[in-house]
């Protein structure tokens, strides 16, 4: 292993141990902190290429945060990336989750621990609101009006119509597709 490649690792872990041991609210708000350290701090990662890891780590099954870690370990260091990746996520959480395990019948009593975890909901709700406008202006940036429509919809049938998230992401996956299938065609076309 270079010398190189061991600093990228070692970067990758402490990383990702960062992000999984000050990130509450689940797989949206790691994804931001994701996208502030590999995109914008170490530019490893493009933001486009960041929206698609963060599509795949959601539309894959398991935890958004391990799934992103994979993803992003995989990209910066292959098969050692990703487990030094997902090791580094997995810690934190497991540890936390020890102790409160342990100790669950003090904290689920305890009136200051229930206003801490209610102060944490208006915090995760406001991280999750700031990756909703980070991801949602790079796709209107982009200026790919069937990507805009697909946005919109999606939030559309969520928000209003109450449609399940899994018929969300299966059609917008079979747009995405059909519009890369699409555009390999005409490229096809023009090339010959």
């Amino acid at each position: 292993m270079t010398e190189e490649k061991r600093k990228i690792l070692i970067k990758l872990f402490f990383s990702t141990l960062y992000i999984s041991a000050f990130t509450f609210g689940g797989g949206f708000v790691i994804i931001t902190f994701m996208k502030k350290k590999f995109v914008d701090e170490y530019h490893w990662l493009e933001e486009e290429e960041m929206l698609d890891l963060a599509a795949l780590a959601q539309s894959s099954p398991g935890a958004i945060a391990v799934n992103g870690a994979i993803l992003v370990g995989w990209r910066m260091g292959g098969l050692t990336g990703m487990i030094t990746a997902v090791i580094g996520t997995i810690i934190p959480p497991m540890v936390l989750l020890s102790v409160i395990s342990f100790f669950y019948a003090a904290f689920a009593s305890n009136y200051f621990i229930t206003l801490l975890l209610k102060g944490m909901q208006a915090g995760v709700a406001a991280v999750i609101l700031d990756v909703v406008c980070s991801l949602g202006s790079g796709i209107i940036k982009n200026r790919n009006i069937i990507h805009i429509i697909v946005m919109f919809s999606a939030f559309f049938a969520a928000f209003v119509w109450n449609i399940n998230v899994i018929y969300i992401i299966l059609v917008s996956a079979c747009v995405g597709i059909f519009m890369e299938l699409w555009k390999r065609k005409n490229n096809h076309k023009t090339n010959s």
